[in-house]
């Protein structure tokens, strides 16, 4: 069964999410509460910071239930 996925994009990146395997430690949004808000609906917005913010930020997602794609690898 495909993982369930959201995807949020600011024209250069895609924030994807994948609710299913996410450990909700709070990273995210201690680390970028303007772009990460589990209280906000939708709770993620990719035009709260700059995309360096945004990439620095998810790589730091223990579980990997955030990823990126580059506007580049996703035309692909």
């Amino acid at each position: 069964m495909a993982q369930e996925t959201i995807k949020y994009t600011n024209g250069e990146i895609t924030i994807v999410w994948r609710p299913s395997i996410c450990q909700h430690t709070g990273i995210c949004f201690k680390g970028l509460a303007p772009v990460f808000d589990p209280r906000r609906r939708p709770w993620i917005d990719p035009l709260a910071a700059s995309t360096e913010a945004i990439l620095e930020q998810v790589k730091k997602c223990p579980s990997g239930a955030l990823s990126i794609l580059k506007k580049e690898e996703e035309n692909k």
